[in-house]
């Protein structure tokens, strides 16, 4: 790709003789990265326990930046340390270009400072690397690149006046300081693995050759590998061929080095260890908390995230429910987190805590009103160390979260925010735990050293500021050496195994694309050869790589997908480099999942499961179960689901929602209806009141009902949004109260009335919304809906409404109507069911209408709810717990248990066993 110096070649094994000879040697090997180093050290080691040594020096090799940097650490610690510029952080790097382009003229437009912070970093990093700041400036820019050029400008005088130098122009800088004598260089320099090699890297090369350091090329030992190639279906059935492979290869040798490359590494990581993990350990990946892990024999070269992990996760959700308000979603990850002090002793209290919290709080909260609601819900008695550790928290927070601080100052607040809720946590840390915890406190101490690049800052902003700096930290946690290593194809280069599986070599994949950064001139890109800079580069590097492969291992397997995954259908050819390549057959071992492994080793039983204990009574307390009328509706609508709700307590985790929902608003206008009522009582005080009076009535009636709501949703219902909802309401009763009018005369003779009702021997606690009683002595039955069903909903042998039925059946057996009374703006009206057609306007009797055909006369109606309803509740007390949902799937679409029964695998298997039959 471009002209690397004619240094001298060496094998390795003359590099690990003068290695073994220990300091003495003087001999330095560098690598191109560290994972390289690090392999090459192993490397070295066996090679020394295979000469039967039992001692012997550490061998001096490291990667390319971090002999660099140890070159210019040796001049910053002799006596010229005075005249050289600090060294940046990459943290610090991104604040100070973040602040040139804030500053700039462009600056102002952008919407993602810090995205393109990170993307003019990364071509400040190029330019000098390839050497391309000095044709920048004979070439016609677009606009990106002379953005680019005012802030790079704006940068390099910031650094420049405050003596800093970033790694990016670190390599020019140690080239500049080799002649000096306290610059402590290697007599040798052995370069190994390097595929490809910078100007810039060139040029520091050169110097310490005139330096007198000897500096030669160090390449792998070719091989000469057996390579062939494999199409697979698809992506996962790709890695699963592979973990295979792998596990088949160090199971006839647990002494070999096995690698697998993969172009898009990061795309299928998660993929990738999910698979190779059920297949070297099926059983691990179903152990239970607490259980001993063995050390699965593969390891990933890319890591995640450091905020990936669950416990600097946990961090940043106490850091940030301590300055600010945050989603409930996020504060419940933080109350059933393992990393907080008393986690342990009240693990069950607080997750108990959390399920009823969800039905009272808003989605976004403060730390605050998590305390008031708390304990409100009694938390403070089931979950005092909780308490007491966000009480100091919130104590905290009024004292040293406030105002501008220094960012060293600043990490001493977080670190004692942190302490104070008993971070991490009671229990011991596992391994990956532990050094996740390490590198918390490593990019913390980073954190407290961009007091050289910004002054002061506001705590929101040093938690913003630090969880980017987490974001951007990749890490893996330490594992000892094992067999199998996963790595991303540039990785993968200079390195050796004895098998090497490189995946995903399909067309559109391999050669990778072409990435060219966009603030630099395209045409620089392509001239300069930039690896990825342009397609003609990413061809040539594909092309190297493929042919180090095929020389790399004894054994080569290059596979491409012929299907993309779900959700990409396309069919795939191989990639162009590989195709001529002969396709041959792999026949793998097949290993059993820890599924299959259970299965095997079970012996099947059938018993029947659809018969709970029969209810006792004398066990519910006062005798009425709990649970209402809802007990005859699940109970129609599902055997099961009555078991579940009225018997086992199951219930849904709601998710806080904003604003008031369908339940809500439907309690408040009870709420308004019933006061209304108490007050008028009669039709004829409806008929008599005045207009104003009765709006007088009405907004009082309002105003108590939104106070008994706002109790429970104090953050809601207050402000602009209590007015507006106070209105709605107002009209909504108005314009019922005038529907009302038009019926004849009556009196309302109960008012969410509680009443104990027994039925076929399961007794009941209700609240009946409203009973009319007319003049001569007829009684109706209302219940309130913000949206009514209709009146077939109450009939058949299971009821989809039977609530009304059963109120007139158990605790009104003389009333001759049941009504739904729909208050909804617009659409006021009665769905009823009654024996005669003048108790109601416009209303018919049963005779007239369509379940008139259906049944001979009321009484006979009557009849038959007593005896379906009589049934239901005989079935519920019996334990009658079959899944048999009244009409599947309608009848299960708004259920929350079908995980607990299992429908959707029931209905499934034996629409299977239908089709068998057929």
């Amino acid at each position: 790709m471009f002209s690397i110096p004619n240094f001298p070649q060496a094998p390795l094994s003359d590099i690990f003789a003068d290695l073994a000879a220990g300091l003495k040697a003087g001999v330095t090997v560098i690598t191109p990265n560290r994972r390289l180093a690090i392999a090459l050290k192993r490397e070295f080691d066996g090679w020394q326990a295979s000469r039967e040594i039992t001692a012997w020096h550490s061998a001096d090799i490291l990667p390319f930046p971090a002999f660099v940097e140890r070159l210019y650490e040796d001049a910053l610690h002799s006596g010229q340390s005075s005249e050289l510029p600090i060294l940046l952080t990459p943290a610090q790097e991104q604040i100070l270009w973040e602040d040139a382009i804030g500053h700039s003229d462009t600056g102002a437009t952008l919407l993602a400072i810090g995205a393109t912070a990170r993307l003019a970093r990364e071509a400040w990093q190029l330019a000098h690397a390839w050497h391309l700041v000095p044709p920048l400036k004979n070439l016609s820019l677009n606009e990106d690149c002379k953005a680019f050029q005012d802030w790079s400008q704006r940068y390099e005088k910031a650094t420049r006046r405050a003596r800093q130098i970033d790694h990016a122009r670190l390599c020019d800088l140690v080239g500049e300081l080799c002649k000096y004598a306290v610059v402590s260089k290697p007599k040798r320099l052995a370069c190994y693995g390097f595929d490809i090699v910078t100007p810039q890297q060139t040029a520091l090369l050169i110097k310490l050759k005139e330096a007198g350091c000897e500096v030669m090329w160090v390449r792998p030992q070719p091989r000469s590998g057996n390579a062939r190639r494999v199409a697979c279906d698809d992506s996962d059935d790709e890695i699963r061929r592979a973990a295979s492979w792998a596990r088949a290869r160090i199971e006839a040798d647990g002494t070999v080095r096995i690698g697998v490359a993969v172009p898009e590494f990061s795309k299928y990581r998660s993929a990738i260890m999910r698979i190779f993990g059920s297949v070297m350990e099926p059983d691990v990946q179903q152990s239970l908390p607490g259980t001993t892990r063995r050390v699965l024999p593969f390891n990933a070269s890319l890591g995640m995230a450091l905020s990936a992990y669950p416990l600097v996760s946990a961090a940043f959700l106490i850091l940030e429910l301590g300055g600010q308000e945050i989603e409930f979603e996020r504060v419940s990850l933080l109350l059933r987190s393992p990393f907080l002090d008393g986690a342990e002793i009240e693990m069950v209290n607080r997750a108990r805590l959390d399920a009823q919290l969800r039905k009272r709080a808003e989605p976004m909260i403060t730390l605050e009103r998590l305390l008031v609601l708390i304990e409100s819900d009694d938390g403070g008695a089931s979950c005092p160390i909780l308490v007491q550790r966000l009480s100091a928290l919130a104590e905290f927070r009024k004292a040293k979260l406030s105002g501008l601080q220094t960012p060293s100052a600043l990490t001493r607040v977080i670190s004692e925010a942190l302490r104070i809720v008993g971070f991490p946590g009671e229990r011991v840390l596992d391994s990956s735990e532990y050094q996740a915890l390490e590198k918390w406190h490593e990019v913390l101490a980073g954190f407290a050293t961009l007091g050289c690049v910004v002054s002061r800052m506001r705590y929101s902003n040093a938690v913003s500021r630090l969880y980017r700096m987490v974001v951007e930290t990749q890490f893996q946690p330490r594992t000892p050496d094992v067999p199998i290593q996963i790595l991303g194809v540039l990785e993968a280069a200079g390195m050796e195994f004895d098998y090497l599986w490189v995946m995903g070599l399909s067309d559109d994949v391999w050669p990778l694309q072409p990435s060219p950064n966009p603030f630099l001139p395209i045409e620089l890109q392509r001239a300069q050869k930039l690896p990825l800079g342009s397609a003609v580069a990413s061809l040539e590097l594909a092309q190297r790589l493929t042919a180090a492969w095929l020389s790399s291992a004894d054994e080569i397997i290059l596979s491409h997908p012929r299907h993309g995954d779900v959700h990409d259908a396309r069919e795939l050819a191989p990639s162009p480099l590989i195709a001529n390549i002969a396709d041959r057959e792999l026949v793998l071992p097949v290993y059993a999942s820890h599924r299959d492994l259970i299965q095997s080793a079970s012996r099947l039983e059938s018993i029947d499961d659809d018969k709970a204990p029969a209810l006792d009574q004398a066990l519910t307390g006062n005798g009425d179960v709990a649970g209402g009328t809802a007990v005859i509706k699940d109970h129609a609508a599902c055997p099961f689901r009555s078991l579940a709700v009225h018997r086992f307590g199951a219930e849904s985790l709601r998710t806080p929602h904003t604003g008031l929902d369908a339940m809500e608003r439907g309690t408040l206008v009870h709420h308004v209806l019933a006061q209304v009522w108490s007050e008028l009582k009669t039709k004829s005080r409806l008929d008599a009141i005045s207009d104003d009076n009765l709006e007088s009535m009405i907004m009082h009636a309002t105003d108590e009902a939104i106070v008994r709501i706002h109790r429970d949703r104090p953050t809601t219902l207050s402000g602009r949004f209590a007015e507006i909802e106070r209105r709605r309401l107002v009209r909504l009763a108005r314009a019922w109260l005038d529907k009302e009018k038009a019926r004849g005369g009556y009196t309302v003779i109960a008012i969410e009335d509680k009443r104990s009702i027994e039925i076929g021997g399961l007794r009941l606690s209700t609240c009946l919304d409203r009973v009319d009683e007319f003049g001569d002595g007829r009684r109706i039955i209302i219940d309130y809906k913000t949206r009514a069903p209709s009146e077939n909903t109450m009939l058949g042998d299971r009821p989809e409404e039977p609530q009304l039925p059963l109120y007139l059946v158990a605790a009104e057996p003389a009333a001759v109507a049941v009504a739904f009374a729909q208050v909804k703006t617009g659409d006021m009206r009665f769905a009823a069911l009654a024996r005669d057609s003048d108790l109601l306007p416009g209303g018919k009797m049963l005779s007239e209408s369509r379940p008139g055909d259906r049944y001979g006369s009321w009484e006979e109606l009557v009849a038959t709810w007593r005896t379906d309803l009589t049934r239901i509740a005989v079935s519920f007390s019996s334990g009658d717990a079959q899944v048999d949902p009244r009409k599947f799937p309608h009848t299960c679409r708004n259920c929350d248990l079908r995980s607990f029964c299992r429908i959707d695998e029931r209905m499934r298997r034996t629409y299977t066993e239908q089709g068998d039959e057929e």
